[in-house]
């Protein structure tokens, strides 16, 4: 890892050596974030480099990872997903510009495989043969999927209400599942104590700061994929606070060597129903306030986000907006964004684009701007809400009559 200087604490600004199991801050036992020399990047990339660089995956990008020069890898192709210009989605909203960054084609169906990917790698250099995690369901299903692929045990602790597609992946991928009857932040507690007690790799995205490193990979492609010419916004569903933090380091990342010139402003989009990092924000306060998780889109439903404090800084360092949305326009993102773009969205997913329409509705963006959105998971890992959004389809026994019946009674034209 030559080019990463340290870890330092967020909270007393304590360093530490890169280690490749080190969590939080020995001194305080704040959050620690990977510090880089940005010198030293410049000398070893550029555009012209990366742009004859034969591989999609997000290990393009190895100077901007910590990762040790002889680390493999190898495992499941994550990264390289498509940016899709949105142009009859923008006409239908009146915005100039807006592409959709489809992370749900990832090989687990999530942005989580970003930080798993990476999880993965670190276990193997810190010599563990088991990685753990408590997870709503995508981060423990990517974890699931790259632990299996390089051979490693995994314990994932997930709430009760996890979307049956999700548990149903992990269990497919050979995990030990634990469903836990209780909120995210109960099935938090207690995947912390089994980590603690039993020495498991620690894949817990908001706790382990080598895990955002992953996903700011995300926000490398966005600017590769535009030619490096950054929009004005780039929207994104917020949970724990640890993906709007990684989208925002990635873009300083490039910043701070010369890759790019222009920042985009983040737009920081929450469900109604649990919004504690928004409404800290909205507030103008640095305090965080435990809120229920009462929200159909379960990746999101985050009442105790772990990384409170680096989303709060990104959105406000990025003179970012920040919207909440109720589960109805969830509901009508996930369609919408399957009607005008083909992107099947779950709710969590598509809930950075319906911010991006109520932020166009109450003028907190201007119609001539450039937005990326991110749908961070695909819309099969939550069935039931997809059908909730788009309705049953029409069942009639095989008759020409019942049909003509039933296309009159939807008002289809025939």
């Amino acid at each position: 890892m030559k080019h990463v200087q340290s870890l330092t604490c967020i909270r007393c600004g304590a360093e530490h050596a890169p280690r490749p199991d080190t969590c939080t801050c020995s001194q305080c036992g704040g959050l620690l974030e990977v510090v880089y020399d940005y010198a030293s990047i410049r000398c070893s990339i550029s555009r012209a480099i990366l742009e004859n660089r034969r591989d999609p995956s997000m290990w393009r990008y190895r100077e901007f990872l910590p990762i040790a020069k002889e680390s493999d890898p190898s495992g499941l192709r994550v990264g390289g997903s498509p940016l899709y210009k949105a142009v009859r989605l923008a006409d239908h909203l009146g915005l100039a510009a807006l592409y959709i960054k489809d992370d749900g084609i990832n090989p687990t169906a999530s942005l989580k495989d970003r930080p798993s990917a990476m999880a993965v790698v670190k276990a193997a250099e810190a010599g563990a043969d088991t990685i753990a995690c408590s997870s709503t369901g995508n981060a423990a299903s990517s974890l699931a999927g790259n632990a299996a692929a390089r051979g490693f045990k995994t314990y994932i602790f997930v709430p009760e209400r996890a979307p049956k597609g999700k548990v149903a992946q992990l269990l497919m991928f050979g995990a030990q599942v634990v469903s836990v009857k209780g909120s995210y932040e109960d099935t938090f507690r207690l995947s912390a104590e089994a980590i603690q007690r039993w020495g498991w790799y620690n894949r817990n995205a908001a706790i382990n700061p080598y895990l955002m490193e992953g996903k700011k990979t995300v926000s490398f492609e966005i600017a590769e994929q535009l030619n490096w010419q950054i929009p004005d916004y780039v929207a994104v569903s917020v949970g724990d606070g640890c993906t709007i933090a990684g989208v925002w380091k990635g873009f300083k990342d490039l910043y701070e060597t010369g890759l790019i010139h222009k920042l985009p402003r983040l737009i920081s989009v929450q469900a109604e129903g649990c919004c504690p990092i928004n409404k800290a924000f909205s507030e103008g306060s640095s305090t965080l306030v435990p809120m229920e998780e009462n929200t159909i889109a379960d990746s999101i439903a985050v009442g105790v986000p772990r990384n409170f404090h680096k989303a709060l800084r990104a959105i406000r360092e990025s003179d970012g907006i920040a919207v909440n949305v109720s589960d109805g326009e969830i509901l009508s993102a996930m369609q919408v964004l399957g009607k005008t773009c083909g992107v099947f969205g779950e709710p969590a997913g598509v809930t950075g684009t319906a911010g991006v329409i109520k932020a166009l509705q109450l003028k907190l963006i201007p119609a001539s701007a450039s937005v990326v959105s991110l749908v961070t998971g695909n819309g099969l890992k939550d069935i039931a809400a997809a059908i909730r959004a788009a309705g049953a389809p029409i069942c009639i026994e095989p008759d020409m009559g019942l049909l003509l019946q039933a296309f009159k009674a939807r008002g289809v034209p025939f």
